[in-house]
């Protein structure tokens, strides 16, 4: 009996072929490779997770350190210089030489304490008084000391001076001549005075407790807490002994400018005119 659904053998035959072709075509999906017995298996790589960036893509700029305010620096002037030798004393002693002497000391021990110095001379030139004037007038947070040694008075001892306050008085309109440059500083001046004063007071016998007036021209055109500093003197036989001092001296102005350092505050802007 002949059944129309069973497949000729004919079809079967072409079928079969086919299947086998498409068997031996690898896969395009690839699949790990299985280790062959007695070969060594080679791990699979394994994908390492970036690092973590820490730090941003671009430079940074730091900030810049707090400006300080406030007293900061101590123009030191030694007296006289070059033509001028000041007082003179026995033996040759000259005031030029022993202040630049001294300023040396006085630097050092301000460097100490953390205050920038400068100097209106720092060899045996004679600048002019407008020009000693000029450097402490051109910087802001600064002090103006002088330092003179004296022909007379008792050896061994210090004296300190500002301007007498009859200076303080102020033209009118805000405006001030340039030889009154001094006027509205004069309280400072007093106050750092007394606070050097008393320092010096404690350490050289015979000196003063309290700071005094005096008409010094170096003071007068000084735009900025001033005084004037002066050792006694150059009457003495041998020098060793005001060398003897200098150190002394320069310890108490710096422990001096640091103590009046809070007081130090700026007056009103007031035009000083050459």
């Amino acid at each position: 009996m002949h059944n129309s659904n069973r497949p000729s053998l004919s079809r079967i035959t072409l079928i079969l072929p086919t299947i086998a072709l498409l068997t031996s075509v690898p896969s395009p999906i690839s699949n790990p490779e299985v280790p062959q017995p007695g070969s060594q298996a080679t791990p699979p790589a394994v994908q390492q997770p970036s690092a973590q960036v820490t730090a941003p893509p671009y430079p940074t700029i730091p900030a810049p350190p707090p400006q300080r305010t406030g007293l900061n620096i101590v123009v030191i002037d030694p007296a006289h210089g070059g033509t001028d030798p000041g007082a003179r004393g026995a033996q040759g002693i000259r005031e030029s030489d022993l202040v630049m002497d001294l300023t040396f000391q006085v630097r050092r021990a301000l460097e100490a304490q953390g205050f920038q110095v400068l100097q209106t001379r720092s060899g045996n030139e004679n600048p002019s008084f407008n020009d000693r004037s000029t450097m402490a007038n051109a910087q802001r947070g600064a002090v103006f000391v002088t330092l003179h040694i004296s022909s007379t008075g008792l050896p061994g001892t210090v004296r300190v001076f500002t301007l007498p306050d009859s200076v303080a008085t102020v033209a009118t309109g805000g405006i001030l001549s340039w030889d009154r440059a001094q006027a509205p500083y004069i309280t400072l001046s007093r106050k750092f005075a007394d606070a050097v004063q008393g320092e010096l007071a404690q350490h050289f016998k015979g000196s003063p407790n309290n700071s005094q007036s005096a008409s010094i021209r170096q003071l007068r055109t000084t735009a900025a807490p001033a005084i004037a500093v002066e050792l006694s003197s150059v009457s003495v036989q041998d020098r060793t002994d005001l060398d003897r001092m200098m150190p002394g001296v320069a310890d108490a102005i710096a422990r001096g400018v640091a103590s009046f350092r809070p007081s130090y505050v700026l007056p009103g802007d007031a035009g000083v005119q050459p």
